[in-house]
Order: C-alpha cells, then sequence, then structure tokens
C-alpha cells in the first residue's frame, strides 16, 4: 500500500487558492443565506438542517487570526476515484461529489461563526461540533455525529531563536479539526502555521491513496500533524542537550531561569502529544463507517508514531526535571562553598583583630610593652597563627 509523508510547512500564513473562474471562494457563495440563531437549541429532528447553540453567558468568541484580505475558504475540490475533477461551482461541489460518488474536501482557515454556520447548513454538521470548530482551543478528541465524525487534532511549530533565554517562546501550537462524512472532508485549521496547501498538492499525486476516500485525508492530516510533532520534539531535545551542557560546564552559570522556561514549553507540548492517542487508537481499532477497513492499517502507523513522540517528550521532561535539579544542588553547591570560604579569610583576620585589640587597651602594665623586640615579635606571631590557619583551609578544601 502507498505511504505519505508530507514535509512541513515553513510559512506561517494559509496560502490563497482559487478554483472557481477566477474569483474568490466566499463562504457567501458556497451556500444560500445565513443559519439564523435560535433562542434555545431543541433535539434536532431527522432530516432537518442543524442550528448552532446560543453562546453560554460569559464565554467570547476567539479573536479570529487572519488578515482580513484572507478568505475564510482556502480551497474546495472534489474528487474521483483519486483524481481531483474539473472545477465545480462551490454550491454544488457536495451534489456531484455524490452523484459521481466522490468527495469533496473544503479547506477553511479561522473561520467566524457566521462563515462556519453557512456551510453547516449546506453540509449538515453537528451544532457542537461546529461550535468547538469555532472557538477552538479544543484537547484532541474524536466525536461521533450520526453518519459523521469530528476529530481535534492539535499540531506543532518551533520557534527558532539564537539563544535560549528565560523568555524564549520554543514552542507555538495550533489546531486542526476535521469533519469527516461518506462524501466530504472539511479541514478547519487554526494557527499561524501547519498550512495544508502543499500536503493537498502532495497527496494529489498519490491517487492510489487518495482513491480510498475521505478517509485517506484524515489520515494525511493526522501524519501531516504527528510529523510535526516529531520534528519540534526533536528541536527541542536539542536545546535541552545544550542547557545540560552549561549547567555540568566548569565554568558557573545561571540555567535556572532558561530550565524553567524550557519545561513550561515542553509541557505545552506534552499537552499537545499525549492526548492525540485515545483519537488515533479509536480511529486504528473501532469500526466506523466512514473509515473504510483499508484505512486502519495507515491509521496505526500513524498511531505508532504518535506513541513514539509521547515517549519522546515524557522522557525529556524527566530529564529537564532532572537536570533542573543538578541545577539547584549546584547553585546549593556553590553557595556552601562561597560560605566556607568566607567562613576561613574571616577566621584568619580574627587572629590580627584579636592580638592588637588587646595591645590596643592601653593598659600600663603589659607583656613585651618595654621590651625592644615586642613588637615584631607580635607581628611574626601572627603571621605564623594566619599560616597554619590558612595551611589547615587550604588542605580541607575550603580555600
Amino acid at each position: 500500500m502507498p505511504t505519505l509523508h508530507a514535509p512541513g510547512d515553513v510559512d506561517g500564513h494559509p496560502e490563497e487558492v482559487t478554483v472557481v473562474s477566477g474569483s474568490d471562494i466566499s463562504p457567501a457563495a458556497l451556500v444560500g443565506a445565513p443559519l439564523e440563531l435560535p433562542d434555545s437549541a431543541p433535539p434536532r429532528p431527522a432530516g432537518s438542517p442543524p442550528t448552532l447553540r446560543p453562546r453560554p453567558a460569559g464565554r467570547q468568541q476567539r479573536t479570529p487570526g487572519r488578515r482580513p484580505d484572507i478568505e475564510a475558504v482556502v480551497d474546495c475540490a472534489v474528487y474521483v476515484d483519486g483524481s481531483r475533477q474539473d472545477p465545480v461551482p462551490p454550491a454544488e461541489a457536495l451534489r456531484v461529489a455524490t452523484e459521481r460518488n466522490g468527495f469533496v474536501w473544503l479547506g477553511l482557515y479561522e473561520p467566524t461563526e457566521s462563515e462556519l454556520s453557512e456551510i453547516a447548513e449546506q453540509y449538515r454538521l453537528h451544532p457542537l461540533a461546529v461550535e468547538d470548530a469555532v472557538y477552538a482551543h479544543q484537547r484532541p478528541k474524536l466525536e461521533r455525529y450520526d453518519d459523521a465524525i469530528f476529530i481535534v487534532l492539535k499540531t506543532a511549530t518551533y520557534v527558532e531563536h539564537e539563544q535560549l533565554t528565560a523568555t524564549s517562546e520554543v514552542v507555538d501550537t495550533g489546531e486542526v479539526m476535521v469533519f469527516l462524512g461518506a462524501h466530504y472532508v472539511i479541514t478547519v485549521r487554526h494557527g499561524a502555521h501547519g498550512k495544508l496547501s502543499e500536503l493537498r498538492h502532495r497527496l494529489e499525486g498519490q491517487q492510489d491513496l487518495l482513491s480510498l476516500g475521505p478517509a485517506a485525508v484524515l489520515y494525511a492530516v493526522a501524519d501531516h500533524a504527528v510529523d510535526a510533532f516529531v520534528d519540534v520534539a526533536a528541536a527541542v531535545e536539542e536545546d535541552v542537550d545544550e542547557l545540560e551542557a552549561s549547567v555540568f560546564s566548569p565554568e558557573r552559570t545561571d540555567d535556572i531561569g532558561r530550565l524553567y522556561q524550557l519545561k513550561r514549553e515542553l509541557m505545552q507540548l506534552r499537552r499537545a502529544v499525549s492526548p492525540l492517542e485515545v483519537p488515533l487508537q479509536m480511529l486504528a481499532e473501532r469500526q466506523i463507517d466512514v473509515v473504510p477497513d483499508a484505512m486502519r492499517s495507515y491509521l496505526g502507523d500513524v498511531l505508532d508514531h504518535a506513541i513514539r513522540v509521547r515517549d519522546q517528550v515524557s522522557a525529556l521532561d524527566e530529564l529537564l526535571s532532572s537536570i533542573l535539579q543538578a541545577s539547584l544542588a549546584r547553585t546549593s553547591l556553590a553557595d556552601n562553598e562561597d560560605t566556607r570560604k568566607i567562613s576561613a579569610w574571616a577566621a584568619m583576620i580574627a587572629v590580627p583583630t584579636l592580638i592588637t585589640g588587646v595591645y590596643g587597651m592601653n593598659f600600663q602594665y603589659m607583656p613585651e610593652l618595654e621590651s625592644r623586640y615586642g613588637y615584631p615579635f607580635v607581628l611574626l606571631a601572627i603571621v605564623a597563627v594566619c599560616s597554619l590557619l590558612y595551611r589547615g583551609f587550604k588542605r580541607n578544601g575550603w580555600l
């Protein structure tokens, strides 16, 4: 069976693709009038279009991150037997895909509530899934709605930096939501990275894989996301190695701030990677109507990669905890060495201070006050005692 290895995107913005009559695709052209939001969300009768729930009190819609000049619809195409068809009007894409026993792949980038509501009406998407796709900030999960599924995948990218500091941003995460039905797959991307245009072009070159249906796109997107985690984990590992070398270097360094910041960034990566195992395992092992049996081996391979990345991130987190403890211990040891040095020098300074203090009391009858050699004798005594103390402290490692 063919395999897919999609390279990561280096551009942080989505690519605009025009597929119909040389004009931009807009959600209004995709479907008819916008869907009105009801005051409540009663159970939807069979055969009726979906409706969005009213936004809960206190819950604010996320601020769209895309530029105003970029459309929410990135690309829309119909595929039959793994081959992309001639441009089809977006409003007719689902009907054409159903009649030709193919599927339509609609790619969206940070759609607003109104934009996604219009699309949900035509594709009969469940309102709960639509709400999650609009607000984002979801954990990786898989939900089944009648004859369709909704899956949330986390994406990640490594933020390049010249030198790791106590405030460096190392990992940036985003999300890709996938609506999967018998004749459609809708990808909704959130975040400035992880665009799917290059993945689409690469997948279109593998018709035998794409001919397996919409689930092939789901596999490609999941594989793309997990491969990105592999790259990010490898880059973070280099930062961990650099900090480890700095902590155990002969020079005295203060790496606690950098260690703590990297640990926070690694925790963000761990929260994105670890939950991926559950939805991927459900796709690979459970019977799902819209996921053919032929795709399970592909999804099982993605699951193996996700588990390997999860273990790698967990190992890095444990190693970073050990390095942090070692740095704290080394700092404490350095402080103890400084305290011993200060104590040793204070002991040596106390000897001449004591002797000169005694002879500075100006009593009339004191030893050696009338002796010609009294002054040099006292100086020699001070030097001798301090020399003995210095030798003792040096031999015991205090100096």
